[in-house]
């Protein structure tokens, strides 16, 4: 029977919401693993809307699940409808919405907080020992939610970023791109993707790796 797989987005497009190559790389590798996908984000405005041109602000506002459901094709799910329950495993894309919209750890380091909802699903995927994956960024928040677990995970080998994930709780294990990290107690696999890039070809190698071991576990 094929698993059921949740994908937890943040908006798209890399500085202000979910990275569109590794969520779409994500996408990819489960489509042809046979799994069935479940998309889903957070109903809330964004942190900011970023110009991608020029990397600035702009005095917008947009919503997290309707700029979400760009990549989804439309078939997206808000997070707060969606329980343990109903999926085998959730892997969460990096960009920086994961760390502006899942949490706010990309401002607030180490006194990050998690959305809620997003917050109760990370519990509800522990307590029912269900596999969890968290690319690039989106480590950090995971390290915030679960950090009374102590979860094992990587970044890549960002000095900063590492330490902050270290003063939440959490064990960090540096990694190359191509590679992945396995918290075998806790069910969770991350890889650094785009935290250490630098191109799509060289993301997907990880993202790939991440993607079957989630499968495997779940």
């Amino acid at each position: 029977m094929a698993k059921k797989v949740g994908v937890l987005l943040s908006g798209c497009g890399v500085f202000d919401g979910s990275e569109i190559h590794e969520a779409v790389l994500t996408l990819l590798y489960l489509d042809q693993a046979g799994a069935q996908v479940m998309c889903m984000a957070p109903n809330m405005n964004q942190m900011h809307v970023i110009d991608h041109t020029s990397q600035s602000m702009v005095d917008q506002q947009r919503n997290v699940l309707v700029e979400s459901a760009r990549i989804a094709r439309g078939a997206i799910s808000d997070i707060k409808t969606v329980t343990a329950q109903q999926i085998d495993a959730l892997i969460i894309p990096g960009g920086f919405g994961a760390a502006k919209n899942l949490s706010d750890f990309a401002v607030a380091g180490p006194d990050a907080k998690v959305h809620p909802e997003v917050q109760r699903l990370l519990d509800e995927m522990i307590a029912a020992h269900k596999p969890i994956g968290a690319l690039c960024i989106a480590p950090a928040t995971l390290a915030k939610a679960l950090a009374s677990h102590h979860p094992e995970v990587t970044i890549g080998t960002d000095v900063g970023t590492a330490a902050a994930i270290e003063k939440m709780g959490a064990k960090h294990h540096a990694c190359k791109v191509n590679e992945i990290h396995v918290d075998q107690t806790h069910k969770i696999v991350t890889t650094p993707a785009y935290m250490l890039g630098p191109g799509i070809k060289d993301v997907a190698a990880g993202i790939a790796q991440l993607v079957d071991k989630v499968i495997e576990m779940a």
